[in-house]
């Protein structure tokens, strides 16, 4: 079972790396995180993540998982990345996302009149590229699975190891590996953190990266893609 994760400059590394350190453990896996170069390539988190593969190495997969992160609007304008994307995900017997990388599987046309579900700031986004908003966690529409923000990759991956392997299978990784949330606090979600945290939490992305939304819908017009009357 060949994994091929996109791996690029800033990505949100929980993105991937929850996804991967499960989705490791499906029977005879093998993961690969690609990128253009075998460089170490940074990610939000202030430490680099070392390639395995480039694009040219991983001409197809079994699966295909894109992670999201604050610079998804430059993988969507840098070509070499969306036609890899596309190349694998029109084989691939999964394509899956995680948080925003669901935009970018949109980008490259693998998500037109699927249902979808990416991180909860950037959900009606989705719309731009075809797809079908579902508020969820995460989302199953025949071979496409994509997973709310971040953390939720998890819980994306684990219905992803279900599917793939059964439910036993994916309830024994889940024991080996402890997954058993119980946060301290439970404003985990906007309908639960409340309208001033939401608040906060908007202006402090919008400070930390400016006209990130303009970015993509700028991209997704660059691409072909029409966008909705009142999306700004």
């Amino acid at each position: 079972m060949h994994i091929a994760f996109l791996l690029f400059p800033n990505v949100t590394q929980l993105d991937l790396t929850g996804p991967a350190q499960f989705l490791s453990r499906l029977p005879d896996a093998k993961v690969d995180l690609v990128w253009d170069n075998r460089d170490p390539v940074p990610t939000d988190a202030g430490f680099s993540i070392l390639p395995t593969a480039t694009f040219a190495d991983v001409p197809r997969a079994d699966i295909l998982c894109v992670p999201g992160g604050i610079e998804v609007a430059k993988v969507i304008d840098h070509a070499p990345a969306l036609d890899w994307v596309r190349q694998v995900g029109a084989e691939a017997q999964w394509v899956t996302s995680v948080c925003t990388g669901a935009l970018i599987l949109g980008a490259a046309g693998l998500l037109q009149g699927y249902k979808a579900t990416t991180h909860w700031a950037w959900h009606d986004l989705l719309e731009l590229f075809g797809a079908e908003p579902v508020h969820a966690r995460h989302v199953i529409d025949r071979n496409r699975a994509t997973g709310g923000g971040v953390t939720a990759g998890i819980d994306f991956a684990l219905a992803l190891m279900a599917e793939i392997a059964g439910e036993d299978h994916a309830r024994a990784v889940q024991l080996a590996l402890e997954y058993d949330p119980a946060p301290p606090f439970d404003t985990g979600a906007p309908d639960k953190a409340g309208a001033a945290l939401v608040a906060t939490y908007l202006t402090r992305a919008n400070r930390l990266a400016p006209g990130r939304r303009a970015e993509l819908i700028a991209a997704a017009e660059r691409l072909g893609f029409n966008v909705p009357p009142g999306m700004e």
